[in-house]
């Protein structure tokens, strides 16, 4: 999504919670951010199951708490946080949850199941690639993906990673920004040598990238 098309989602959203339309406005969240979300999800927990129930929680946990969002933060960045907390409630479920009656809500194309061929078999170079940052932690790996695939501002990623329901000062938010960028880059200096563990790439190949 563009930055125009996300800019005027955010409108439409916030819009729609101004004139009280709270279902509509989760609605229209799902139409908008529903497939990116449930792209994080998948990478996360590598479980199709879990991934919808995820989803599920999700959705739900949206539709009761858009009212009390107070919108320090852009609704995409509160609707991550959301997500983070669904997939760690899921994986640390001790057993499935029942069948959400949310579920006709998931997006139709955003989740389909992996492919059951182990990750050292896939040919392709960035298929390789990708099964490297698949070995990282479930905390890593969320990480990764909302700096580098949804290109979160660092402030960003520091509000979707925070702990608990309080509010975050600038100072606080600062420090978490911070400590953030720095496992951030820890990570990407084992990806680094795993990658050249495994060939991919050489020695001299592997100079710092920007995030």
């Amino acid at each position: 999504m563009q930055l125009e098309e996300r800019e005027k989602l955010e409108k439409e959203i916030q819009e729609l919670c101004r004139r009280g339309d709270t279902a509509g406005a989760v609605e229209r969240a799902l139409e908008g951010y529903g497939q990116e979300i449930m792209r994080l999800m998948a990478s996360v927990l590598h479980d199709y199951e879990r991934s919808r129930d995820a989803f599920s929680l999700f959705s739900e946990n949206l539709l009761r708490g858009l009212s009390g969002f107070r919108w320090e933060s852009s609704f995409r960045t509160w609707a991550y946080r959301l997500a983070r907390n669904a997939c760690y409630q899921v994986m640390h479920a001790p057993a499935g949850r029942e069948q959400p009656v949310t579920r006709s809500q998931m997006p139709d194309d955003a989740a389909t199941p992996r492919s059951e061929t182990r990750p050292w078999q896939r040919t392709s170079v960035k298929e390789r690639f990708r099964a490297l940052r698949e070995s990282l932690e479930p905390h890593e790996r969320m990480l990764l993906l909302l700096r580098v695939d949804q290109r979160l501002s660092w402030e960003e990623v520091a509000r979707v990673m925070s702990e608990g329901e309080e509010s975050l000062t600038d100072a606080a938010l600062k420090k978490r920004a911070a400590a953030l960028r720095q496992q951030f880059q820890r990570i990407k200096t084992q990806l680094r040598t795993l990658a050249q563990e495994e060939g991919l790439i050489a020695d001299q190949d592997s100079g710092t990238t920007h995030a």
